[in-house]
């Protein structure tokens, strides 16, 4: 077992983390920037290291400092949980070089996912099903470019090849719009990913967003733990997850989660892993695979009973799967909000100081914070200050559980978008389930020309 595990990231995340370890018998080092020394785990881990200034840059990006924060504590190993440094495959690749263990993929694997282009030849080649798309990098040659796509069928979408996170996109309509949208793409994409690479794939117009969250561990076994729903979005950034995926019968479940598995057991994957899909007229397109632990991991923790981060753990101590796939057994529904700190209208962040809080409870409630009474929410991270996550029998119990655990929900002194969260939980369509990736952005945009119109 490992003895001692750098935690290099911040906020919720860190926190279950160092829950994990602690519950597993494992020393902590928790590292963080001169911002982040109030942060709840750093006071609960064994020993703290302050490796920079506020700056993501200067310290949560700092791969010297997260490293010589390793040699100083005699840390044996690094989780880089969510964001930062967890999909960076020259940093996973400088902490085992350093002689740490990584807790994730190898440095390979990482890179290959990356890069978008190569994630969509390796999973074609292992019978994932993609998108129609052009099958590689786009040339520079206006009339094959206008070939592909006319071969594709419009709308079609740019995307970069190095991005992620619904960034480094551009949706086409039109032939008239196809060329400059090609180039703008191209441009930006050397902006914000130094990497200039894009590609085209067919736009699906209705799409929800269906992803399976997968374990294996590097030695020939893998398994898949079911899907989530992310389709409630705004600005290709998920609000609301959920666990089963509506709609999603268990012979379509078994028959896609298969298909995860022998790619997992094809390019060699070790530790967690999340297989993205775009899911449309009962079939899955892949899209993208995140190679670490995801934000709403939580609700297939709920409804699967397992621990995942502990798996990761075990994972990178050399364990093979104790889990079979016959162990997995769904049971229930889950939903997880994304409590952030913002205006629940206008969406401007919302950093201050934390007057009052109160976390709801009761059957099926669980809160991943680490916020607390007298914390000040800094302005120089992500704003998601937690998560609210409930289980029920059944889908319709997990929604009222929700509203519940919402109205009973106080962080006072910031604002926070949980009077968004309290609106999607009533509204109809969200009960009914199985809508669209564009449907929340429908409904913001509905109620903002609404406003305008009384003014």
């Amino acid at each position: 077992m490992l003895e001692k595990v750098v935690i290099a990231n911040r906020g919720e995340i860190a926190l279950r983390i160092l829950r994990a370890c602690h519950a597993m018998g494992i020393r902590t080092v928790a590292v963080h920037s001169t911002v982040d020394r109030n942060l709840k785990h750093v006071a609960m881990a064994d020993e703290s290291v302050c490796i920079g200034p506020a700056p993501s840059a200067e310290s949560y990006l700092n791969m010297p400092a997260i490293i010589a924060a390793a040699e100083v504590t005699d840390a044996q190993a690094i989780h880089p949980g969510y964001g930062f440094l967890s999909e960076n495959a020259d940093f996973a690749e400088r902490v085992e070089q350093s002689g740490f263990i990584f807790i994730g993929p190898r440095p390979d694997t990482i890179r290959l996912m990356g890069d978008k282009v190569e994630a969509i030849r390796a999973m074609k080649a292992a019978g994932v099903p993609c998108v129609p798309g052009s099958g590689g990098p786009l040339g520079n040659d206006a009339a094959t470019n206008i070939k592909i796509a006319r071969e594709i069928g419009y709308p079609v979408i740019i995307k970069a090849a190095g991005g992620g996170g619904g960034r480094g996109m551009r949706v086409v309509h039109s032939e008239a719009a196809l060329i400059n949208a090609i180039n703008t793409t191209r441009q930006e994409a050397k902006a914000a990913f130094g990497n200039d690479m894009v590609y085209m794939e067919k736009f699906l117009e209705n799409p929800r967003h269906v992803e399976i969250q997968v374990l294996a561990d590097g030695q020939g076994n893998a398994i898949h733990l079911g899907e989530r729903d992310c389709s409630m979005q705004r600005r290709h950034q998920k609000v609301v997850e959920e666990a089963p995926a509506p709609g999603i019968t268990p012979e379509l479940r078994d028959q896609i989660g298969r298909v995860c598995v022998e790619a997992c057991l094809r390019i060699g994957y070790r530790g967690a892993g999340t297989f993205e899909f775009l899911y449309q007229d009962g079939r899955f397109y892949f899209i993208e695979m995140n190679t670490r632990i995801q934000v709403e991991h939580p609700v297939t923790e709920m409804v699967t009973g397992i621990d995942l981060v502990r798996e990761q753990l075990l994972i990178a101590a050399g364990h093979k799967l104790s889990i079979r796939q016959e162990d997995v057994v769904l049971r229930g529904h889950a939903i997880e909000c994304r409590i952030n700190a913002e205006d629940p209208d206008t969406f401007f962040p919302s950093p201050g100081l934390i007057q009052h809080f109160h976390a709801p409870g009761g059957p099926g409630v669980r809160v991943d914070s680490h916020i607390y009474e007298g914390y000040r929410v800094p302005p120089n991270y992500d704003s998601m200050i937690g998560k609210l996550i409930v289980h029920g029998a059944d889908r319709a119990q997990a929604i009222a559980r929700m509203r519940v655990a919402l109205s009973e929900m106080v962080v006072d002194g910031i604002k926070t978008n949980i009077p968004l969260q309290q609106r999607i939980m009533a509204d109809g369509g969200f009960c009914q389930g199985g809508q669209n990736i564009h449907y929340l952005e429908k409904k913001l945009a509905e109620r903002r020309e609404k406003a305008l119109s009384l003014l």
